[in-house]
């Protein structure tokens, strides 16, 4: 391994309580975390967390979906941007974070790891001046998710283009409007994953504004790290 002061890069990260910082080896083993990783794994400190993979501390389903994940960053070098993935907390509560994933590399160019944050999504920061402009837009999409929903419709009506909007709302939610309506699509399928066990898992992805079963299990997937019915399994556990 490289002379990385991870300390200091961890001293950085401290600070931030809405953003968790991780630094892998190429097993996918910690080499340094911040404050907000320890309490997203529900730990006490960080050596609970060091020298350990996401198999030693996430449900499985969870886990194999981030090694995989890290394990595309290394092998291919390219960096993962942004990426919308719901987190499962100590409790059985979740939280909506945008991932983001760039690999660590060696004096030589050689990768040898990968260093990563996640941010959490909170409320929205409706005192930003550009908030206005799409707060109806937000709300058309939280409340309408079920529908058939054109982006470039919702700009039109608003008087912004399509490239305008999707700068504000990054600015102001910190992810995109076509994120934003997958986050509404999958908190509903997910409500009713739960509250309804005997309800088809494809009746539930219609009424959430999927017409394909199979596009909806694959993006639940990919956001969630499980598929629909692997959730639903993990209710009862």
């Amino acid at each position: 391994m490289p002379s990385l002061d991870i300390p200091s890069m961890e001293a950085l990260f401290d600070a931030l309580t809405d953003v968790a910082f991780f630094v892998k080896d190429r097993e996918g083993r910690y080499l340094g975390i911040n404050d907000t990783m320890v309490r997203r794994c529900g730990r006490r400190s960080k050596h609970e967390l060091l020298g350990k993979n996401a198999l030693d501390l996430f449900p499985r389903p969870l886990a194999q979906a981030y090694m995989a994940q890290d394990r595309q960053v290394i092998d291919t070098g390219i960096p993962l941007q942004r990426h919308l993935e719901l987190h499962m907390y100590p409790g059985r509560s979740r939280g909506w974070c945008l991932t983001s994933k760039t690999p660590l590399r060696d004096a030589h160019g050689a990768i040898i790891g990968l260093v990563g944050t996640s941010q959490d999504l909170g409320a929205p920061d409706e005192i930003h001046p550009e908030y206005r402009q799409i707060a109806d837009i937000a709300t058309h999409i939280r409340e309408r998710y079920h529908e058939d929903i054109s982006l470039q419709g919702l700009a039109d009506a608003a008087g912004l283009s399509i490239s305008r909007m999707e700068r504000v709302f990054r600015r102001v939610f910190h992810h995109s409007p076509r994120q934003m309506l997958v986050q509404a699509r999958l908190n509903a399928a997910i409500e009713r994953l739960g509250a309804r066990p005997t309800d088809s898992i494809a009746a539930i992805a219609y009424e959430c504004g999927y017409t394909d079963h199979s596009a909806f299990s694959r993006q639940f997937k990919a956001q969630t790290g499980m598929s629909p019915a692997q959730y639903r399994a993990t209710l009862t556990a």
